[in-house]
């Protein structure tokens, strides 16, 4: 394939997952790797290179919106920001001591992962009420709606803590946000409202990519020729879909995203054992 239709396509391929990744939280590498990898035959280290630059301009897109409406929460996404940075610095050192086919594998299971995580029907309105250690680091907050604003509480921040540990580790390892393991935390084990959660999630992948990233570029992963392309698609298509989260209907869109990336991660799967990467 010519250069400019590659560049095109791989454009056009990041403006979907930087919109897909906004609206979901879940972060654009789930989709870009695949892309790059299966779909033009791009070697899997330089591809999960491109993605985390992808997903630091996802997170530039989208994160400066949401906070500005008021979605965001800055106090739990800087601190939970420990865990995630700690945990990816240790993932992205790991990619140059596992073969392509292990960290494919990999891949497809997170990829598995999300789609079942994505599948879930989020609590919009949880009722939470925060336990003390919580409630003395004042980890709450109001988010609009369309009744007016509405309090929410966070609890068990200690599980969330941990759980994003992991969401970091896998993040620096596989080039992607984890944001599927960023929203579980926060919605369904510090009981954050599903809104509050994705656009946190936003905000912090950005964070937990960028820590990552200078151990790639240390590494020669880094290939801007093909990081520029997927750059420029995404981070329209990430305030696309920051414009359109409040009045979205996610349920159909967490349908097609979840039947998207269960193919793709069993297709990762299959092409990781069989010697394709």
């Amino acid at each position: 394939m010519n250069v400019l239709p590659f560049t095109i396509l791989v454009w056009l391929g990041g403006m979907a997952a930087g919109l897909l990744g906004s609206l979901t939280g879940l972060g654009g590498g789930v989709v870009i790797v695949p892309l790059l990898t299966l779909v033009f035959g791009v070697d899997i280290r330089y591809a999960l290179g491109a993605s985390l630059i992808s997903v630091i301009a996802t997170s530039s897109g989208a994160a400066s919106a949401y906070v500005r409406e008021g979605y965001s929460n800055i106090r739990i996404g800087m601190f939970l920001e420990i865990a995630t940075t700690i945990g990816a610095i240790v993932g992205a050192s790991l990619t140059t001591a596992l073969p392509p086919g292990t960290i494919a594998v990999i891949f497809g299971g997170v990829l598995i992962l999300s789609s079942y995580l994505s599948s879930r029907r989020p609590r919009d309105n949880p009722d939470c009420v925060p336990d003390r250690l919580t409630a003395r680091l004042r980890m709450g907050g109001t988010y609009p709606t369309a009744e007016g604003e509405k309090p929410y509480h966070a609890r068990n921040v200690l599980g969330g803590f941990g759980l994003m540990s992991v969401a970091g580790l896998l993040s620096g390892l596989l080039g992607i946000g984890s944001g599927a393991l960023k929203v579980l935390a926060m919605d369904w084990i510090m009981c954050l409202p599903f809104k509050v959660s994705t656009t946190t999630s936003n905000f912090m992948i950005g964070v937990t990519a960028a820590a990552s990233a200078g151990i790639y570029v240390g590494n020669g992963y880094i290939e801007p020729a093909l990081a520029m392309p997927v750059v420029l698609g995404v981070l329209p298509g990430s305030m696309l879909g920051s414009r359109i989260l409040g009045g979205a209907s996610v349920r159909l869109l967490r349908l097609i995203f979840t039947l998207t990336i269960l193919a793709l991660g069993i297709e990762m799967i299959y092409n990781g054992l069989s010697g394709g990467f």
